[in-house]
């Protein structure tokens, strides 16, 4: 049987359906007036931000000052490059501990997120916005809040980052839960099993991939992130970092930004070897 449209049917085809190929006067006014608000938007914030291209280029100049006087990378000392060092695995722990705590909480709280998990709209509406509004505040923020509930210090960082990464996690994993497939659900349900068998057995082996993958990731985002929280007293090398930007130590400047770095690109490589792993593909 031939699959080509005869000419009568192709007509009748475009007769039928002429609003939707041509679209309606509505949907173009419609994407018309978007491109425009784009567009004014974008003349906007040029005009507001006040962008020239003189001061672009002068600021490549005073780039590449700052970038002679950040070399050689100098801690100065063996004892102030040790109290880096030290400073860098104390963001590491901030941005492993506060991932995994928020990993762990998020948990439970996807599940209730989730619409093929709990079908009431109440529920499902409340703990959707309380996880947006979480996630709406940044981690700078929560830093900010937690060093004036707990004072100054790591402790305060690792609140930061686990409450910031608490309501992203609640809305991935929610978001994975709904987009798994109902087929083995349904097999539980077949065999007898209950509400739990089902979850247990036909949603989380579906989704663990996912989230394992999604922890992975924050650890090392929330790495360099920590390093930012630190710069307000929550701990790390990010205090550091800011105490040498202000007393003008550029050479001690660059030794911190390199060790930032070269933590980032082992953490990296390595969460990227483990998510392969998770999901069954070798890491090239």
């Amino acid at each position: 049987m031939s699959l080509a449209l005869t000419a009568a049917q192709r007509s009748d085809l475009l007769a039928r359906h002429r609003a939707v190929i041509d679209g309606s006067l509505r949907r173009k006014l419609a994407t018309a007036a978007i491109l425009v608000l784009l567009l004014g938007l974008f003349v906007y914030g040029l005009s507001t931000l006040e962008i020239s291209p003189g001061r672009i280029i002068a600021g490549f100049g005073n780039l590449g000052t700052f970038i002679v006087l950040m070399l050689p990378p100098d801690p100065g000392s063996l004892a102030r490059a040790l109290l880096f060092v030290k400073a860098l695995f104390e963001t590491i722990a901030i941005a492993f501990l506060g991932t995994i705590l928020a990993a762990i909480l998020a948990f439970p709280l996807g599940f209730i997120a989730a619409r093929n998990v709990v079908a009431n709209r109440i529920v499902h509406f409340f703990a959707r916005r309380s996880l947006d509004s979480i996630r709406g505040v940044d981690a700078l923020i929560w830093a900010l809040i937690w060093v004036n509930v707990v004072g100054l210090g790591p402790f305060a960082g690792m609140l930061a980052i686990m409450t910031s990464d608490l309501g992203a996690f609640g809305k991935l994993y929610s978001e994975a839960i709904e987009a798994s497939d109902r087929k083995p659900v349904e097999g539980v349900t077949s065999m007898g099993g209950g509400r739990f068998q089902q979850i247990r057995f036909g949603l989380i082996p579906q989704v663990l991939p996912v989230i394992a993958s999604q922890v992975l990731y924050y650890i090392e985002s929330n790495t360099r992130s920590s390093t930012i929280i630190g710069i307000v007293g929550a701990g790390g090398i990010g205090l550091y970092l800011s105490e040498t930007i202000r007393t003008l130590e550029w050479q001690q400047v660059s030794f911190l930004i390199l060790l930032i770095l070269a933590a980032v690109t082992v953490i990296d490589f390595i969460s990227s070897r483990l998510r392969f792993a998770i999901i069954g593909r070798r890491a090239i």
